[in-house]
């Protein structure tokens, strides 16, 4: 999955104090898009390509590089440097899955900082606290920290077959993709699978079991996989606003998706090569 970067270790204690050196990476974002390069093994910038150092926050290290990123400024970009899709890194060939973490963990924290310039309770500017991952109201100093956004992703099953499904919101994108949806209010992580197993495919289930979590910086969210069953009837009934399609796949057709960085292609294939989950 997208987390899984070892040998590599991930770091994001915070340090307001970090300063960047030549080799530090600097994400720069413009309307979601990142200012990136077409190689796939070093798609971004270094500090010694960009070096705004005024506007620079300290992000995450990995190993022993840190992570940068570029606010409330205009960047010129290197040469050969353009802003990008995030996804389009993802897609890209050659991709490497660390590139791919680090850029839609710092995209998470560029939307949570460009989401919270002023304060939600009384509308003053807010700050970088120097202490910790947090804003700050220089009016009534409620201080603000970074939000995730719990979501599911459900594997539902009916012996050995699997509800393999497609989103209706991405138009000419051909992956296959299971069940999901964030959590609510007042719910709990199994209720959540109840509802949106019902609201998607019209689906009554059971025996509802965890399996494994993943970050997923792109939408702000921490997933959580389960695994349920059907309980009645298999027939499905599918909510068009939501899925585009909706099949019963026998394990040995499931085909999963082109890269294994999320949490839905791993319960996919694991499904498709366990005698039982």
């Amino acid at each position: 999955m997208i987390q899984e970067i070892f040998p590599h270790k991930f770091d994001n204690h915070y340090s307001g104090n970090l300063m960047p050196d030549d080799d530090s990476i600097v994400f720069h974002f413009q309307e979601g898009k990142v200012l990136s390069c077409s190689d796939s093994q070093n798609p971004f910038p270094k500090y010694s390509q960009i070096k705004i150092p005024d506007c620079l926050v300290y992000l995450f290290s990995v190993d022993e590089r840190k992570y940068f990123l570029l606010l409330d400024t205009v960047a010129i970009p290197p040469e050969n440097y353009s802003y990008r899709e995030a996804k389009s890194i993802r897609h890209a060939e050659n991709v490497v899955k660390l590139n791919v973490f680090v850029l839609f963990t710092a995209l998470h924290l560029w939307k949570w900082y460009m989401n919270n310039r002023f304060c939600g309770f009384c509308g003053g500017d807010t700050v970088i606290d120097s202490q910790e991952r947090a804003l700050v109201c220089v009016h009534c100093r409620r201080k603000i920290y970074p939000r995730l956004n719990p979501a599911v992703i459900v594997g539902v099953t009916d012996g050995d077959r699997l509800l393999i499904t497609r989103y209706a919101r991405n138009k000419g994108v051909s992956y296959d993709a299971l069940v999901a949806g964030f959590t609510e209010i007042g719910e709990t992580l199994e209720e959540t699978v109840e509802r949106e197993v019902m609201e998607e495919v019209g689906l009554k289930v059971k025996n509802i079991r965890y399996y494994k979590s993943q970050p997923w910086g792109f939408s702000g969210g921490i997933l959580a996989g389960f695994y349920c069953d059907t309980d009645g009837s298999s027939e499905i009934n599918l909510d068009v606003s939501e899925l585009s399609s909706a099949e019963w796949v026998q394990k040995s057709d499931i085909k999963g998706q082109p890269d294994n960085f999320s949490l839905t292609n791993e319960m996919m294939i694991n499904f498709k090569n366990s005698e039982s989950v």
